[in-house]
């Protein structure tokens, strides 16, 4: 009885769209055979849904009236939408980040445990950035198993890619999940390595669940928004566009990381220098974006770069006197 009920509230979340189904469809959504579909949509319309069924070709149940469907019935992926969308909102809206906190926790204490366990684990810290180039979307599941480590406080076992290099294994206490600049990283303590690290979501490849527990350990200053803004190792790559350079600037690695746009990669040099890579629409946009450290520059790479800063001088050094023509 309480798989058959399950399924039957699975079947009113496939169907709460209001949109037309196909049986088979349907069918393999909830991984069931298409008989036991038409059993459950009759178990809908005793339960007083007015279910549809259209026949022929391009036919299959829809139904209508779907504002008086209960108002939680979700899945897990619909879960995963309302977790993700109302923590994401306040980047995009300004004034509404109370609103959306007192909705997720609304819709959070009407959900069932199991769901709930789930929403959890999508909790997240968005910090805004101060240019951001979007990077591609991440993979649910890898949010899902990382932040399920973070919610119940689990060692993460997994591998990690850098790039250019072998994937590495891990053991790692998972601390927090944070969102800067479109990318998703998480805040671990390394615990073979003994240390601190900010770690690209999208490199792992994470293992089964440990279930080993871990205590709360404090981080050795700041915040963990902080902490990714203003780590230079966090395991970006530059984006792709169409120019792409470097220059070594004299301006030290923790105030390169924290300022530089989304999709830039920073190399330590020493405590006073770092190595800066990153690309844009042109290269006298790629010279500005370097320009506005306002440091100097060495070792600018390729000649295209050197060249787009030599026309960026000649043009400032022409610049008419207001008045003039």
């Amino acid at each position: 009885m309480a798989t058959t009920s399950a399924r039957t509230l699975k079947l009113l979340s496939v169907l709460s769209t209001g949109a037309l189904i196909s049986a088979d469809e349907i069918a393999a959504r909830m991984g069931v055979a298409e008989r036991t579909v038409r059993r459950d949509i009759n178990t809908l319309r005793e339960l007083g849904y007015e279910v549809d069924a259209i026949k022929g070709t391009g036919g299959g149940y829809r139904l209508p009236g779907v504002t008086h469907l209960p108002p939680m019935v979700f899945d897990e992926d619909q879960v995963v939408a309302i977790a993700v969308a109302l923590q994401t909102v306040p980047s995009v809206l300004a004034g509404i980040s109370e609103s959306s906190a007192r909705a997720l926790t609304t819709v959070r204490q009407v959900m069932p445990e199991r769901l709930r366990v789930e929403s959890d684990a999508f909790t997240v810290i968005f910090v805004p950035n101060y240019w951001e180039f979007p990077a591609a979307p991440i993979d649910a599941q890898v949010v899902r198993a990382v932040g399920a480590a973070v919610r119940r406080r689990h060692v993460l076992r997994a591998e990690y890619i850098n790039e250019g290099d072998e994937p590495t294994r891990l053991r790692v206490e998972a601390h927090h999940m944070i969102v800067w600049a479109a990318r998703w990283y998480l805040v671990a303590y390394d615990l073979d390595q003994h240390t601190w690290r900010v770690l690209r979501l999208d490199r792992l490849a994470v293992k089964d669940s440990t279930y080993v527990p871990f205590a709360e350990r404090a981080l050795p200053e700041g915040t963990p928004e902080s902490f990714v803004k203003k780590s230079f190792d966090r395991g970006d790559s530059v984006a792709s566009w169409p120019c792409q350079g470097s220059v070594i600037l004299r301006v030290a690695p923790h105030a390169a990381a924290e300022f530089a746009p989304g999709g830039a990669v920073v190399e330590y040099i020493d405590e006073t220098h770092s190595r800066l890579r990153m690309g844009a629409w042109s290269w006298t946009g790629l010279a500005g974006l370097f320009i506005t450290f306002g440091a100097a520059l060495a070792e600018v790479e390729p000649a295209e770069l050197r060249q787009a800063f030599a026309t960026v001088r000649s043009r400032l050094d022409h610049i008419e006197p207001k008045g003039e023509t």
